[in-house]
């Protein structure tokens, strides 16, 4: 049987990488190289299956991977961009509004700590720039990410990689009401000092003590 063709589709960021046996963070093998062509077999949630040109085979981080061109621009048209920048740019733009516009009213007294404290939490902001060089943290996927101007590309993560994401927590419900005792006259004894709303919709179920037949 031949063997199929060896075809990169991503190479290994620069920094080199961590790999495993299995998508399982608890078996970790060979890293891999800086710049390692590699092909992409299997996406697993975040984890991906590479094989190297050599046979080898691994799974790693896929967020990481840096992907390869496989088709080369048509002439007369503008370079395809793999991850636009603008939207990521647009979110960043927005917390750091949101932020801002809290911190004001806390400096101004129409906040107390506590209040701001709740306005702001969960907003999560990291934007770093150097010339034409910039990073942002991109809250949704955990990661940062680096912009040359004209695209994105996964600088590193902030987490391990997950075969099956959490989704996200369910919605609390309610605690269901606990079990009344009803009182002599059919209606649930009142906690002191709680209010009389008048009689419930329908009439509860009330103890009938046994007919005695003698009487």
């Amino acid at each position: 049987m031949a063997t199929p063709r060896f075809l990169p589709t991503h190479v290994v960021p620069p920094g080199g990488m961590p790999a495993w046996e299995s998508p399982d963070p608890a078996r970790p093998t060979v890293p891999l190289d800086a710049l390692l062509p590699v092909q992409l077999l299997d996406r697993r949630g975040d984890w991906g299956h590479i094989l190297c040109a050599n046979g080898w085979s691994a799974w790693v981080d896929g967020r990481l991977l840096v992907a390869i061109p496989q088709n080369p621009p048509v002439a007369g048209t503008a370079p395809a961009r793999t991850a636009d920048p603008r939207p990521l740019l647009a979110r960043v733009e927005e917390a750091l509004a949101c932020y801002r516009t809290e911190a004001e009213a806390l400096a101004a007294g129409r906040l107390d700590g506590e209040s701001f404290r709740d306005r702001t939490k969960g907003v999560r902001i990291g934007v770093v720039v150097d010339g034409e060089s910039l990073w942002l943290f991109d809250a949704t996927h955990e990661r940062w990410v680096y912009c040359d101007g004209t695209r994105l590309s996964t600088f590193a993560v902030a987490e391990e990689p997950h075969e099956n994401p959490a989704p996200p927590a369910p919605a609390a419900v309610p605690a269901p009401e606990p079990t009344r005792v009803v009182g002599e006259f059919g209606r649930a004894p009142r906690e002191q000092g709680a209010e009389d709303h008048g009689p419930t919709d329908h009439e509860p179920t009330r103890l009938v003590p046994p007919v005695n037949p003698d009487e």
